[in-house]
């Protein structure tokens, strides 16, 4: 969880400081900013850019619950089909294990009957 508290508060610096770089770099005269920067008190920037980060961490918040959400349920699917895979598998593995063990004694018996008919 940290590493999202940390991507959050991330965000809302990163977009904080982006809005503020923005505003103070647009391309006008002095005289255009000072009377648009007088005209947007500066606490109603501040509290637009507050507004603006809570409702992105709302935001973030409500993605992350969602994802780990969907994530779990991809868990738990995919282990359902494992299972499920293990279940239909399982049943033709023995069937495999007694066709090498026929196999096998039946080897042995030619074998047997090599060595007899070559020692006769």
């Amino acid at each position: 969880m940290s590493r999202t508290k940390s991507l959050v508060l991330g965000l809302i610096v990163g977009g904080a400081v982006s809005a503020s770089v923005a505003l103070l770099t647009t391309p006008s005269s002095g005289k255009d900013f000072r009377n648009r920067f007088r005209e947007h008190d500066m606490k109603e920037l501040l509290n637009n850019l507050k507004e603006d980060g809570l409702r992105l961490k709302r935001q973030i918040t409500e993605t992350s619950k969602e994802s780990a959400s969907l994530i779990k349920d991809l868990t738990q699917d995919i282990k359902k089909s494992v299972e499920e895979w293990k279940d239909t598998v399982e049943p033709h593995q023995e069937n495999i294990h007694k066709y090498l063990e026929q196999i096998e004694s039946s080897l042995r018996d030619l074998e047997e009957k090599v060595k007899t008919t070559t020692t006769n």
